[in-house]
């Protein structure tokens, strides 16, 4: 065999399972059909808290590739809008692009054979492996290539059919107040089942929004959601310097996420929040649970039919949520919800989650709000 696993694409979850196969043993090759892993980025590089002791497994992140964010600003769509913090709690914003060359830089350094420039054409079966179209032989793949993934055609795996789609643009010229808070706004004409959002990146503003993919809405519409903004942000100096785009899965995890010596992980196997569309966390989680399963079972592999599986997240209660949030009736709701305080105590739970909706914060936003006699 040319190596025991291939891992296509340079991703989260593609990073983390390469790292963890090749640390525990295994000849791990990546392939990524981008010749830069830091162009034609599909994220906006929010990670939740969590989700840096994730990045830590891998190697310490450099400090000068993020930046915390301490809360949330909610908008109504009237513009309204509250603060939301959780003690001790924080996001971090990204020096995305710089960020994944870094990690695909610590991959290669972990003994792990990067290969750049290269995309995964095809591959077919062979009686104790898979042979990959201008590679070689391999004993194991991993697909990692994102939420319309050709590992997962190729071997007639479970796809992604339900998606939102978004759009980014990265503004120069501008300055948030309170720039250590994620702004997000609910806007149903601009955002269907999602929101809009701007925040202080690491060094640069960024500012975007995404909504339900359909015959209608195919792409957001971040012209009008900067002029919508002109309200209440100074944008008189900002300049749009790049966007970036595409698709994100939210149907939950797939079913049929795993076949004879091949694995989804990541947006591949559709381990995205079904409400809030973050998956990194997930990502890189899923990516490192690959990564040791299939060296544990590589190691006593014996040719023929092999099957790995990792746990996957349900997501119940998150599609729940974002069924009703599809189905929620007019954005004068959402204005009427903001002034009780119901709204703030579900934004809560869907940011910060427990610690969110049961912090003293939560009751006293709803206290505040609720009718006097």
């Amino acid at each position: 065999m040319d190596a025991d696993l291939a891992v296509v694409g340079a991703s989260f979850a593609g990073i983390a399972c390469a790292v963890a196969a090749a640390r525990a043993g295994l000849r791990v090759v990546l392939l990524e059909r981008k010749s830069d892993p830091g162009m034609k980025l599909h994220t906006t590089g929010i990670v939740v808290k969590e989700a840096l002791a994730s990045l830590a497994q891998i190697d310490e992140v450099p400090q000068t590739l993020l930046r915390s964010i301490r809360g949330v600003r909610l908008y109504a769509p009237n513009l309204h809008s509250i603060a939301l913090d959780s003690a001790g709690y924080f996001f971090l914003a990204t020096d995305t692009p710089n960020l994944m060359r870094w990690l695909v830089e610590r991959t290669a350094n972990a003994g792990v054979d990067v290969r750049l420039g290269l995309s995964f054409a095809g591959a077919r079966r062979l009686n104790d492996g898979i042979a990959i179209a201008d590679l070689g032989r391999v004993r194991f793949v991993v697909g990692a290539d994102g939420p319309v993934s050709k590992v997962a055609e190729i071997f007639e795996l479970d796809r992604n059919r339900d998606f939102l789609a978004g759009v980014e643009a990265e503004v120069e010229g501008l300055t948030l107040p309170e720039a250590d808070r994620l702004h997000c706004f609910l806007d149903r004409r601009l955002a269907p089942g999602y929101i809009g959002w701007a925040f202080m990146g690491v060094g640069i503003a960024q500012i975007g929004l995404a909504g339900r993919r359909s015959a209608t809405f195919a792409n957001a519409d971040v012209e009008a959601f900067l002029a919508r903004l002109r309200g209440i942000f100074d944008l008189s100096a900002c300049r749009v310097t790049a966007k970036r785009g595409g698709l994100i899965p939210v149907g939950g995890a797939l079913p049929k996420a795993a076949g004879d010596r091949v694995l989804l992980v990541g947006d591949a196997a559709g381990l995205v929040s079904p409400l809030t569309a973050g998956g990194i966390h997930t990502a890189l989680e899923s990516g490192r649970a690959a990564g040791l399963a299939i060296a544990s079972a590589l190691a006593s592999d014996t040719g023929g039919a092999l099957s790995v599986r990792i746990p996957m997240p349900r997501f119940r209660y998150k599609r729940l949520m974002r069924a009703a949030f599809d189905r929620f009736p007019s954005d004068r709701m959402f204005n009427l919800l903001m002034r009780s305080g119901m709204l703030t105590a579900a934004a809560r739970l869907v940011y910060f989650h427990r610690r969110g909706l049961f912090s003293a914060a939560a009751w006293r936003d709803l206290v505040a709000r609720a009718p006097h006699k």
